[in-house]
This record gives structure tokens, C-alpha cells and sequence, in this order.
């Protein structure tokens, strides 16, 4: 007789179908796995044995708060929202383990996270935007194929509203720009997002100037020793541009797209367009532009209007 599959053994399972099936981001399969043993161990501790897929398939809702009551009140308590994304990647485990081990669980369904507001995206202004993109091209000290780049990445990023792995995962076949790029998001979803003549024009900027031959199947932004350039270092970059152009630290990377969105909606596009470009999948998401559009302008009647 077979011996009963292991909790972990469980999750070791569910983490590759993630990863070969669902194509999930290494980030997602970081945070997934972290909650997933997190709640393993805890019940181990809990019941006081090895769990197995079959313990796992008779967990209560009570069992459930009491993990989460424990992640709340532990020596480093997680926050609302780190709450909620812990409940939702156990979710998903259970579904799996529902779905693929015959191990279904209704309990999981009668448990609620707690309430989350999501908060207002915080873009910066257009003058901000167009100083980040201008200042690595007044740094003397970097070479002059460095600073192309990171505008180049910084233009793809406000004027394309991408995110930094978006924009980091086109190949060199993706150059020169056409007048549409396909981009493939969350999810491996793939949408198409017109490209300005800025945009185009900061990447042929680099192009010109990239000192390494770069294969068409290869990255098309490249590091200081011809490696692919990472996440880390156009948040880096962009800490740096902060510090000196005086801007909050709500300036980051993502904070461009957040920009890109805002400063459509402001100039009057549309939700549902904008939800395309964005590649959101619910409207919801999209929605919150609105607030931070709305604060802009009732910050701007503040200023000018002479009763205000």
C-alpha cells in the first residue's frame, strides 16, 4: 500500500503546476510557497503530527482563523492585505488539491478575509515624468549607451504604460517599434499598446548606441556586462533619479504606468480604453484612477479658486 502523500509533498506538486501549467512568475511561486509552508507548519504544530493530504482535505474553518489569528499576532504580524494574499494563495492550494489529489475541502469557502481597501495609485506629474526620463542623459559619469538605456526603459514604461518586467522581456526581434507592440502581461495574456514616436525614437537612441551584439531571440536591454538588465536595476536607477530631482518616494518604476493611466484619463480617455492599454482584467482595478484624477483636480480648484 502506498504511503499517504505529505503535505508538503503536496505543495511541491502544486508549486510545478504553477510553475509548467500555469506559468506563474517566479515572484508569485516565492510568495505561494512561503504561505503554503507557513500553513503546513503551522498545522504540523497545531495537531501535533505529520500532515497529509487527507488531514488537509478535513481542516476546519476554525483551524483556518486560528492560522490566520497567528499570522496577525505573530512576532512579525502580516498587514490586512499581506493577510488577504496569504488566504488567497491557501485558496488556490486547496483548489488544486480539490481539483488534482481528490482531496476537496468545503470549509475553505466559509472562511473570509479580512477588508482590504485598496489604496489610490500615486503617479507623478507630467514635468516629473519628463525630468526621470531626461536626468540619466545629464549623468557625466555614466557611458553614453547606459543613459540611452535607462531612458529608453523609462519612455517604454510611461509612454507604453508597462511594467517593469514588460518592458524588460521584449527580445531584440521586437526592434525598431512598430506603431504596435505586443505585449504579453499577468496571467501570459497578451495585449496590444500603440507605441508614440517618443517611445520609438528612445529606443532607436539605444540601439544606436548598445555596444554588444544582441541576438534576436535575446533581450533587448542589456546590463553593464551584456547580460539581461534586471527588475533591481531600474528600481535602483530610479532611486536614484529620486534623490536628485527631489521627488517622493512614491516615484518608482510603477509609478510611470500609474502616470501613463492618470494623464490619459485626465486628458479623456476613456475607463474601458484605458483597461485595454493597462491590460487589467477587471474594470475595478481601473476604476481607481479615477480617485487619484478626481484628488487632482479638487487639488487644483484648492490652489486657484479664490473662496477655496
Amino acid at each position: 500500500m502506498a504511503a499517504p502523500v505529505t503535505g508538503h509533498e503536496a505543495r511541491a506538486l502544486w508549486l510545478e503546476h504553477l510553475a509548467h501549467e500555469r506559468r506563474a512568475s517566479p515572484r508569485t511561486l516565492e510568495a505561494y510557497g512561503f504561505a503554503a509552508g507557513r500553513y503546513i507548519g503551522f498545522l504540523e504544530r497545531h495537531l501535533g503530527e505529520t500532515v497529509s493530504v487527507a488531514t488537509l482535505s478535513k481542516v476546519t474553518a476554525g483551524e483556518l482563523r486560528a492560522w490566520l489569528a497567528h499570522l496577525r499576532s505573530g512576532d512579525r504580524p502580516l498587514s490586512p492585505r499581506s493577510l488577504s494574499q496569504a488566504l488567497s494563495a491557501i485558496r488556490t492550494f486547496h483548489r488544486f488539491l480539490d481539483r488534482r489529489l481528490d482531496a476537496p475541502n468545503a470549509n475553505i469557502a466559509l472562511v473570509r478575509g479580512p477588508r482590504v481597501k485598496p489604496g489610490a495609485p500615486r503617479p507623478v506629474t507630467e514635468d516629473q515624468a519628463a525630468g526621470m526620463i531626461a536626468e540619466p542623459g545629464l549623468d557625466p559619469d555614466r557611458e553614453d549607451w547606459e543613459a540611452a538605456r535607462d531612458a529608453a526603459v523609462l519612455t517604454l514604461l510611461y509612454g507604453c504604460g508597462l511594467r517593469i518586467s514588460e518592458g524588460l522581456s521584449l527580445k531584440r526581434s521586437d526592434a525598431p517599434l512598430g506603431d504596435l507592440l505586443r505585449i504579453t502581461g499577468k496571467g501570459s495574456k497578451t495585449r496590444m499598446v500603440p507605441v508614440l514616436p517618443a517611445v520609438r525614437e528612445a529606443v532607436d537612441a539605444y540601439l544606436a548606441e548598445v555596444p554588444f551584439v544582441l541576438d534576436a531571440d535575446g533581450a533587448l536591454f542589456r546590463a553593464k556586462r551584456g547580460g539581461p538588465l534586471s527588475p533591481r536595476h531600474v528600481q535602483a536607477m530610479v532611486q536614484l533619479l529620486r534623490g536628485r530631482l527631489g521627488l517622493p518616494a512614491s516615484a518608482t518604476p510603477h509609478a510611470l504606468r500609474h502616470s501613463f493611466a492618470t494623464h490619459l484619463l485626465g486628458a479623456g480617455a476613456d475607463l474601458r480604453s484605458i483597461q485595454e492599454l493597462l491590460g487589467h482584467a477587471s474594470l475595478s482595478t481601473t476604476q481607481r484612477y479615477t480617485e487619484v484624477d478626481a484628488a487632482a483636480l479638487l487639488g487644483a480648484y484648492n490652489q486657484a479658486h479664490p473662496h477655496a
